[in-house]
């Protein structure tokens, strides 16, 4: 990168878009506990595949914005569409 190319990551200064990241993650965690929605076979499958692939919260939920979405339609939890409509606007 020269001089002046800019950093595109710049813009995520002060958005704490990990802190986000991961707050959606313990949450999605807790859901998939209580829940027997079709979503959480599917979730359990895609967070053993983050594991071995060694990616980090933000691009697990980047990757997988649509179906956290239906999720957490599905469950009726607003605080957690929320917080996945900031991470998606601000952080992704």
């Amino acid at each position: 990168m020269n001089d002046q190319t800019p950093d595109r990551y710049v813009t995520f200064l002060g958005l704490d878009c990990d802190a986000k990241a991961d707050r959606m993650m313990e949450g999605l965690a807790r859901l998939m506990a209580t829940s027997d929605s079709r979503w959480v076979g599917y979730f359990e499958l895609k967070l053993a595949e983050k594991q071995r692939m060694a990616t980090d919260n933000l691009h697990f939920i980047g990757s997988q914005i649509n179906s956290l979405r239906s999720f957490m339609e599905e469950i009726d939890d607003q605080d957690a569409l929320d917080l996945l409509w900031n991470i998606e606007h601000n952080c992704c």
